[in-house]
């Protein structure tokens, strides 16, 4: 268990917004089959910004809501499967996009692909003890991983932005991780700037590629199994928890979830239905949505859970009651 304080949130959209009638027009698909396999009725995609673009806009909304200096910030944590390049990270180019060149900042990315945010969260709370002020980002340009003729995947993910500053505080915090590798083949993408020969590699090999009903039963298992370690971690139960906020992967996921556990439906938070599947920035996108939404109260208890590619999941169960 960690202590910290929640001091700022943002969040940004890609600028284009994709529909289900859009993508009727590219591959054969219906805006009827998208809603009902998926529950997403649109996407914001990228054309021209890069990955630490968005993540620098997002930055900039948090540390305003936080009332801090952008100087205060010591950390930089950027989430994300997509980075601007190979190195440098993409938490230094957001790093100079703020203009901290001249402070000391001690700036990386992570790759838990959609649970990179988590993974980030929770690396964060623990360096609290050593720093005051931490820029937590999970940003994505996905679209550039995805191919736009492959119906089966180009209907679900979305580009965009969240971010939030962390500091010392009195939030209680309870964290599970976990992994399985054994199942990399499930949810990938090679990606042809690290195969060797690629004149004998197709173009699929970049793509992210994935077996939809695997993913489905895994991400089913484990996010009831992340709830229930960070809930007996805590000692509450699910009726003491005022919000859930999944990575946003896919309506019927989460519904089965919720039934799994007997828990009603809309105790989690759900914006997919406009976003899509942003990976690593879901869950801060949501997180300051439902803030600004008011679906978050001052003194509640909220836990945000989420699942993907490595196989990776996790959860971080958000106490602002100080276990009262």
């Amino acid at each position: 268990m960690s202590s910290i304080e929640i001091l700022g949130t943002g969040f940004v959209k890609a600028q284009k917004k994709v529909t289900n009638f859009d993508l009727e027009k590219r591959v054969e698909t219906s805006d009827e089959w998208i809603v009902q396999r998926t529950g997403i009725s649109s996407r914001y995609v990228s054309e021209t910004e890069n990955t630490s673009d968005l993540a620098y806009k997002a930055s900039l909304q948090a540390i305003e809501d936080a009332h801090i200096q952008k100087e205060d910030i010591e950390v930089i944590i950027v989430a994300t499967m997509t980075p601007d390049c190979m190195t440098p990270s993409t938490a230094c180019l957001v790093q100079a996009k703020l203009g901290l060149n001249d402070c000391p900042v001690f700036a990386f990315d992570i790759n838990g692909a959609c649970s990179g945010f988590l993974y980030a969260f929770q690396i964060a709370s623990d360096l609290l003890s050593r720093y005051h002020h931490i820029l937590v980002i999970g940003s994505e340009t996905i679209s550039k991983m995805i191919d736009w003729n492959d119906r089966s995947t180009c209907v679900l993910f979305g580009d965009g932005a969240g971010a939030m500053v962390l500091g010392r505080g009195d939030t209680k915090l309870y964290h599970y991780a976990n992994s399985e590798g054994d199942l990399q083949e499930v949810l990938h993408a090679q990606g042809l700037p690290l195969v060797h020969d690629l004149q004998n590699q197709g173009a699929s090999t970049h793509y992210l590629n994935m077996k939809g009903n695997d993913v489905f039963r895994f991400a089913i298992r484990v996010l009831k199994e992340s709830i229930e370690n960070v809930l007996d971690q805590s000692g509450l139960s699910i009726d003491d928890i005022d919000l859930i906020i999944p990575h946003q992967a896919n309506y019927r996921i989460i519904s089965h979830v919720a039934k799994k556990m007997k828990v009603d439906l809309s105790k989690f938070y759900m914006n997919l239905q406009e976003f899509g599947n942003t990976s690593a920035a879901s869950i801060p996108i949501a997180y300051a949505m439902a803030q600004r939404e008011g679906k978050i109260p001052e003194k509640g208890r909220v836990i945000l859970v989420g699942f993907g590619a490595g196989l990776t999941y996790g959860a971080t169960l958000i106490d602002n009651r100080g276990g009262q």
